[in-house]
């Protein structure tokens, strides 16, 4: 498989389409499951990933084969899912700030209960602000300063809209149980 992708990579760098294609069939469905996690539909998924993949192909240059290649990529689609953001910020809707708490320990049960795709479903349907800060910090890991440093905004509103995030998902599994 090693030896696969380093002649597919070796194609890309090439422009050779077959390489491109065989390399987007092959990391679909890997960069789709970023790509869902950071958008409202699977149409802005899609969007998002194919921007990816076209950073990926140009920029392919830029990688160094010594490294895992699915790491390389996924920062690539994180990246663009942060830019297609930045992009359409205007057309997404602000909330207003409110009182909020965090997940509880009666709230894990709940959750033991939900599929992957319902917990992504209930991710999906947070305010874009909210989603891409929740994501960029419960799933990527990130810290506040540096979701603060790529997203243009103080470590404070981060630390907010991830609050804000929570409490909307412990809303959202509590009408779940009722």
């Amino acid at each position: 498989m090693v030896e696969k992708i380093k002649q597919l990579v070796k194609g890309c760098k090439s422009n050779e389409r077959n390489a491109q294609a065989a390399l987007y069939k092959m990391f679909y469905g890997y960069a789709m499951s970023i790509c869902l996690r950071y958008s409202n539909s699977r149409v802005e998924a899609e969007e998002i990933l194919n921007d990816g993949f076209l950073k990926v192909f140009s920029k392919i240059d830029l990688y160094n084969p010594e490294l895992e290649i699915k790491g390389w990529m996924r920062r690539i689609f994180v990246n663009t899912a942060i830019d297609h953001f930045r992009k359409n910020t205007k057309h997404y809707h602000q909330e207003d700030i409110e009182k909020v708490s965090e997940i509880s320990s009666n709230d894990i049960t709940i959750l033991d209960s939900l599929s992957a795709g319902e917990i992504m479903s209930l991710v999906q349907n947070l305010p874009p602000s909210y989603q891409l800060v929740f994501n960029l910090y419960v799933v990527e890991g990130f810290k506040h300063h540096e979701i603060a440093e790529q997203l243009g905004i103080s470590e404070g509103t981060s630390k907010s809209n991830l609050s804000i995030a929570r409490a909307k998902l412990k809303q959202a599994l509590e009408q779940k149980t009722y």
